[in-house]
């Protein structure tokens, strides 16, 4: 077998992404991934029970068609996508509930009097998502391609992550919708790194929608290894890598681990000055997950939160944002905020006929050994009387239990790296080409820019800086 030109350590969708990339640009590339099959956290699998089909770790995909990459590639030719119009709901005690449609005019009309003021907020980036998915999917030490927007665009992260954040609200649904949004990052709010995460979230849930891929999101990773495979790459799992020199000799080595994976691999290969900076990444707080099968349909109080895929829990603003600060403080909130997927009311292949599949998980402080089902199941219950009538099985994960299912994960960070303002400018190093690292070794994971997500950027990426800097390839190969 010929030696590669370069090895990608990890098949996550973004190593994958970088395989593809280079693989065709026409290099040798060789994948190795530890678990028995390829996709990290980005895989479906029955968990519960025979015909029930659960994403283990994201469900919903609101970069999907708004990365430059999976444009690039053409994921929607490739894998067929279902866009609900509503893109998320943020359900409240009472029985109402505020709605992200997909239509902004829509959507600011629900909000009542705050209606109007939601629309000077979010229309501006909504005309101009595409450039601020260019942006926000990017390194932030770099000059913006288009300043203008990228002003405006702080601008707002300014009006919503300083402590001002209510001047302009009068009502509950608008902030809280807001709220919910940016609390994926699992940070305490207001704060610029939630801001900015939530509101690139919601201008993409109002440009092009939060679609689900058919069959789930081990589709999107079928598509990437197919695609690798065509071009010549090979990808071989089942072999974990404890040390560097366990790879075969390659031009570039590029990870799509942790930092502390990468540091335990290749540390020796890495300067002193530059091991000492990465060992100062930390990782944020946990998750802890459980997946739902069902008996039926869940029985929202309010009716429009039955066809949405995409719900936060957690109540008004200010309930949430005490949340996250309990979390923060290594404490489990009474009432916390949960993250709700439920993507069998779109697609009918997640569930038997007539059942349901339901993804959830509430945030808990980081290694957290807290068995997260009752958590989350009087949260839902709460704004869904009847949902434990419903369970027919479930299958819960802690978040030690995430961290020790997926190393990158560390603790059940499912961010591969705390989203604060300082590992968001150097993620993980203060660097307009952050994913190269020293001597031929990059870094292409979540821990590295842009981040969190399942949108491929981080692996293209740090591919275009490998093939650049290693073979002189400055021209980016075609993935049509």
């Amino acid at each position: 077998m010929s030696t590669p030109d370069v090895v990608v350590v990890g098949a996550g969708p973004n190593g994958l992404a970088a395989a593809v990339t280079m693989a065709r640009a026409g290099l040798d590339v060789l994948v190795v991934e530890g678990a028995d099959r390829p996709g990290g956290a980005a895989r479906t699998e029955e968990v519960t029970l025979p015909g029930f089909r659960h994403d283990l770790g994201a469900a919903v995909h609101p970069m999907a068609l708004a990365s430059p990459f999976l444009r690039r590639f053409g994921l929607t030719d490739r894998v067929p996508f279902l866009v609900p119009e509503v893109s998320y709901a943020h359900p409240f005690d009472d029985g109402g509930a505020a709605i992200a449609w997909r239509d902004l005019d829509r959507t600011a009309t629900g909000l009542g009097a705050d209606g109007p003021a939601y629309r000077r907020l979010l229309e501006p980036l909504v005309d101009r998502a595409r450039e601020i998915a260019r942006f926000t999917l990017g390194p932030m030490v770099r000059v913006p391609h288009d300043p203008v927007t990228v002003a405006r665009f702080g601008l707002a992260v300014l009006d919503q992550g300083t402590p001002g954040w209510n001047r302009r609200w009068r009502g509950r649904d608008a902030p809280a919708l807001l709220t919910g949004v940016m609390a994926h990052t699992v940070r305490p709010m207001p704060s610029l790194p939630s801001a900015g995460a939530g509101l690139a979230l919601a201008v993409q849930a109002h440009a092009v929608g939060w679609p689900i891929p058919v069959g789930g999101t081990g589709a999107i990773v079928d598509a990437l290894v197919q695609d690798l495979l065509a071009h010549g790459g090979r990808v071989e799992t089942g072999r974990p890598v404890a040390r560097i020199d366990e790879l075969p000799r390659a031009r570039a080595i590029v990870f799509d681990t942790s930092v502390p994976a990468l540091l335990g691999i290749a540390g020796r290969r890495l300067p002193p000055v530059l091991r000492a900076w990465l060992r100062t990444v930390r990782f944020g707080a946990g998750v802890g997950k459980v997946d739902f099968a069902l008996d039926g349909p869940v029985p929202w109080l309010e009716a429009t939160a039955r066809i949405a895929v995409t719900l936060h829990l957690g109540g008004a603003r200010a309930a949430v944002a005490e949340a996250e600060r309990t979390v923060a403080a290594r404490g489990v909130p009474e009432r916390p905020y949960v993250l709700v997927a439920q993507p069998s009311v779109l697609d009918p292949t997640r569930a038997p006929a007539g059942k349901h599949v339901l993804w959830a998980y509430t945030h808990l402080p980081n290694g957290s050994t807290l068995d997260p089902t009752d958590l989350i199941s009087e949260a839902i219950e709460r704004v869904a009387p009847g949902f434990r009538d419903l369970v027919l099985a479930s299958n819960a994960r802690s978040a030690a239990d995430i961290g020790a299912w997926d190393p990158n994960l560390g603790g059940g960070d499912l961010a591969a790296g705390a989203v604060t303002l300082r590992q968001l400018l150097a993620r993980p190093i203060p660097s307009p080409d952050p994913w190269h690292l020293a001597g031929g070794i990059y870094l292409c994971s979540a821990a590295a820019a842009p981040g969190p997500g399942v949108h491929g950027q981080g692996g293209y990426l740090a591919a275009r800086s490998v093939l650049r800097r290693e073979f002189g390839v400055v021209a980016p190969p075609s993935l049509r």
